[in-house]
């Protein structure tokens, strides 16, 4: 029997609300932050006690999904030449906040893993799969497209066991194979398999093909039942198993051999924008501290033994933050060198988050492991998080991407590149659209640390602005030398890719490395302030961050004035008291 193609299904219905909104993406955050509402309010339908019940009975919140599918949130995932609202990365980043900030499972569940699936087609699908695909995410009731991974190193359950897809005689392919953990498997409207097309390892490996589960052949496809996860409970996490599958000719996105390319160019985004999205629950776990600190105490100021862990983590949070973004940015404005910093941001922002949310245990006490709505939302983000892609799986592809290049870095990028447009920095000024296609994979130069060498250069005779500007300037001097000391290192590595691959220097030194373009994120965030915020344009939190980062690393730290703990102290608990977010953009939240 052949298989129906995906493309000869219906025409999906005709989407809902509009998906082109007079709406910037600052304002379509804010309106959903607004339709939100207040977390903490008991009788909000989105609010805490109605997402921990729904995660404690591991089932959807329902009424919140239908709330993001009235407002149209899959055009957020369709680029705007097929109707939808995706055009820049950062943007998008931006508008999921707001559901990443009450329930990282329901952002990922009933969100940008639609993108993850669709991104392939964005990337390498003809005419029709793209048009095809977009209806589905733009139809009233909120299409679902969902990703069926390869195998990957040191993997998870979802990243672990693969499909295949031999040719059939007279076209197509023959699907078999099973996968025991796929979201949203028993709810998708459309499956990206990365399917195994050759006997042999390599680049050319595997294939993408896009098939509708209800158009494949009677007996060929069995759903799995749902796997209950330790994390991300409520979400649809369920097997497939194909046996002997026909699959039509073109349900082939791009060509044969095409998948591991593919994956390697859609996978730099997924690397800065599941870091660039989940940093807002963190900013919740940070929001649950400062309350539990602040609770009856008089004038609302903390106990001085937390002071140092409220304060270090939310300069975490606006280093982590400032790495997310400028790798957002990256990806529309330097797309041949963005694969560096996207592979150093997903490398680096997933062991800086874990440790903050042990930071935050000590100040949470046994509030932490309350599981009602007042501090529940903590431990819930504790078990959320390595099942949404912030534990360790993954970070043996991110230094395949780095370790390759450390060589060819040292002798002729590093101290030899000249700084990026001030443009990557500007959180609100424009980018040009997100285009898949021009994704490099191996190109460019390392712009973020001719970043960092320049506002070292730029630092130095603001020294005499006092004890904060002279901290700042000796801390980003020593990121310099650290980066002096990695040129000689590197340099000296194989020239081999598979020699540096199986050398264990080339590892620890891309931890190293990817230290450092973190700290060179956070100053040219720091730098790029235009005026608007006299917090983040001052040098207090720039301090305090490279500082924590500096002694992850070990460089030389300066004592910290007396000053900084305190400056940046107080505008957690302002923000806190003023209901805006612990994020670069400093926006009003609810509750």
């Amino acid at each position: 029997m052949n298989a129906s193609s995906v493309l000869d299904a219906p025409p999906a219905p005709r989407p809902g609300p509009p998906p082109q909104e007079p709406l910037d993406g600052t304002e379509r955050a804010a309106r959903l932050e607004r339709l939100l509402g207040d977390p903490h309010d008991p009788h909000n339908p989105h609010g805490y006690r109605a997402l921990l019940a729904a995660d404690e009975a591991r089932r959807t919140p329902e009424a919140t999904e239908a709330l993001l599918s009235d407002v149209g949130l899959g055009a957020e995932f369709v680029p705007r030449g097929l109707g939808g609202r995706l055009a820049r990365p950062d943007v998008l980043a931006r508008v999921l906040r707001p559901v990443f900030r009450r329930d990282v499972a329901l952002g990922f569940g009933h969100g940008i893993t639609s993108l993850f699936g669709a991104s392939a087609v964005w990337a390498a699908g003809d005419e029709r799969q793209r048009a095809h695909t977009a209806r589905l995410l733009l139809q009233g009731g909120g299409g679902r497209v969902t990703i069926v991974h390869h195998e990957l190193a040191h993997a998870n359950a979802i990243l672990r066991d693969e499909f295949t897809a031999r040719s059939a005689v007279g076209g197509g392919f023959v699907l078999g194979g099973r996968k025991d953990v796929v979201i949203n498997a028993d709810r998708a409207d459309a499956l990206v398999m990365y399917a195994r097309t050759a006997t042999t390892a390599g680049s050319r490996s595997h294939s993408v093909l896009l098939l509708d589960p209800e158009r494949l052949p009677p007996g060929g496809l069995r759903r799995l039942p749902r796997v209950p996860t330790p994390g991300m409970r409520g979400s649809h996490f369920s097997g497939l198993e194909f046996a002997d599958c026909p699959a039509p000719a073109d349900a082939l996105v791009g060509d044969v051999g095409d998948g591991v390319p593919l994956a390697l160019r859609t996978y730099m985004v997924n690397r800065c924008l599941i870091p660039g999205t989940v940093v807002a629950g963190v900013d919740s776990a940070l929001r649950f501290a400062v309350r539990a600190a602040t609770a009856g105490r008089e004038g609302g100021q903390p106990a001085r033994r937390h002071h140092k862990a409220l304060a270090g983590v939310f300069a975490d949070l606006l280093a982590c933050d400032s790495m997310a973004v400028t790798g957002l940015r990256s990806l529309s404005l330097l797309p041949d060198s963005a694969h560096l910093t996207a592979a150093a941001v997903k490398l680096t922002m997933p062991d800086l988050l874990r440790e903050d949310l042990e930071e935050l245990a000590t100040v949470l006490g046994a509030r932490g492991y309350d599981r009602g709505p007042a501090y529940g939302g903590f431990q819930k983000l504790v078990r959320d998080l390595p099942v949404a892609g912030l534990g360790h799986a993954g970070n043996a592809a991110c230094r395949a991407v780095l370790v390759p290049r450390l060589r060819a870095l040292a002798r002729t990028s590093w101290f030899a590149t000249e700084e990026p447009t001030a443009r990557l920095f500007l959180l609100t000024a424009p980018v040009p659209p997100l285009d898949y296609r021009k994704l490099s994979l191996t190109g460019g130069d390392d712009v973020l640390t001719a970043a960092l060498i320049g506002v070292a250069h730029r630092l130095g005779p603001l020294r005499g602005g006092g004890p904060a500007w002279a901290a700042l300037a000796d801390l980003a001097d020593a990121f310099v030398q650290e980066t002096r000391a990695l040129r000689e290192q590197c340099a000296a590595l194989p020239e081999s890719a598979r020699d540096l691959l199986a050398d264990p220097r080339g590892c620890a030194l891309a931890d190293r490395y990817v230290l450092v373009l973190a700290a060179a994120a956070c100053l040219g965030v720091w730098q790029g302030q235009d005026g608007t915020d006299s917090f983040l344009a001052q040098p207090d939190w720039a301090v305090l961050a490279l500082s924590r980062i500096g002694r992850r690393l070990g460089v030389p730290v300066p004592e910290l004035p007396d000053t900084v703990t305190r400056s940046v102290l107080d505008e957690v608990l302002l923000r806190h008291r003023e209901g805006r977010s612990f994020d670069v953009y400093d926006t009003h939240v609810s509750g």
